[in-house]
């Protein structure tokens, strides 16, 4: 099974450290969608990131959807399955879907050349994104400190939290800096010491 794109993606990130977690044995071929068009043509003609290929070649893509296969074959969830604690892990998943949605656009939206730039359209991506981080940093400023968000385990709410902060700030510090979200920045640094996220850094 190869897991194609590059980890400096939110979503092919979230895809690898989830894949990890649940065991799943996977290749990580690191291919960009820009420098190695043709090559990830090759591999999907939609080049999107993150794909799955399956053993039997099998095409998969989107975050949620490979990370939804991978737990079909762990036979095991990275979301809780207790009503109210599983509300809660979505809840924060969320949001945090939103942060690397909202960085993503941010960070494109500067690719343009500066008299291409929609400023309007901009002003309202990094409003949204500076909602998305405020909603999160109060919720975890109110969150227990001596276990994970849904218990004593990280589950999918802890990756995409701590995978959405570090990506934001990688291409949104200066529309989120760290000082104005202290619990998300502090929340992501703990994730980021877990060994699954530390075997797969954003680069």
């Amino acid at each position: 099974m190869q897991l194609i794109g590059m980890l400096d993606s939110p979503y092919v990130r979230r895809s690898a450290i989830s894949l990890r977690m649940l065991g799943i044995p996977f290749e990580h071929r690191s291919l960009s969608v820009f420098r190695d068009f043709d090559a990830f043509h090759e591999v999907n003609p939609l080049v999107k990131a993150p794909t799955l290929v399956c053993d039997d070649g099998c095409v998969l893509v989107d975050s949620s959807l490979i990370i939804d296969y991978a737990e079909a074959l762990a036979g095991r969830s990275l979301m809780p399955s207790e009503p109210g604690a599983r509300r809660h892990a979505l809840r924060l998943t969320g949001p945090a879907l939103v942060v690397c949605e909202k960085a993503v656009q941010h960070f494109y939206e500067h690719k343009r050349a500066a008299d291409r730039q929609d400023a309007s359209w901009l002003q309202r991506v990094d409003g949204q994104l500076r909602d998305a981080c405020a909603l999160l940093d109060e919720a975890l400023g109110i969150a227990p400190t001596d276990r994970w968000l849904c218990g004593a385990m990280p589950t999918q709410a802890d990756i995409s939290v701590g995978v959405a902060w570090t990506f934001a700030q990688i291409v949104a510090a200066e529309i989120v800096p760290a000082r104005d979200y202290p619990a998300f920045a502090g929340f992501a640094a703990r994730a980021e010491r877990l060994s699954d996220f530390v075997a797969l850094p954003p680069a």
